[in-house]
């Protein structure tokens, strides 16, 4: 089985090519998976329900999760935003408001998508954005 850290992570790829495409949920992840079959290894890979359960509810309650980003991202438009970092934000916030990952977890694991998959200002900006989340949530707002 795939570490969390790697499911975020090819969630996070999954995600972005859906975003990228606007093909259904269930074209992104086969394609995904073809690419690691074809790429990686002869033997297709094993499911991970970790990496099913944050892309398919990230998806599911995009219209929420949209929402909780418009809010949170000042002066930033969702569709100007580059859409790395939309999703890893969308990834994150689900993860934090849907599972029961604690969010200083979900932020440090946003963080290190944003470094590893986007740049310096990201990391701030994705920082920014969900300390705000976890800040209202734990409010009870």
């Amino acid at each position: 089985m795939a570490s969390r850290r790697k499911s975020r992570q090819r969630a996070l790829q999954i995600l972005y090519q859906w975003d990228m495409r606007k093909q259904s949920i269930d074209d992104s992840i086969e394609a995904f998976f073809q690419t690691l079959y074809s790429e990686e290894t002869p033997v297709r890979p094993p499911r991970d329900e970790f990496l099913d359960q944050l892309v398919r509810g990230t998806v599911e309650k995009i219209e929420e999760i949209d929402s909780v980003i418009t809010s949170h991202a000042e002066h930033w438009r969702l569709e100007r935003m580059p859409s790395v970092d939309r999703n890893i934000l969308r990834l994150a916030i689900y993860e934090m408001n849907h599972t029961g990952t604690p969010p200083a977890v979900v932020i440090d694991e946003a963080l290190e998508l944003a470094r590893r998959f986007s740049t310096e200002e990201s990391v701030q900006f994705v920082n920014g954005v969900l300390d705000a989340v976890h800040r209202e949530k734990a409010s009870g707002a």
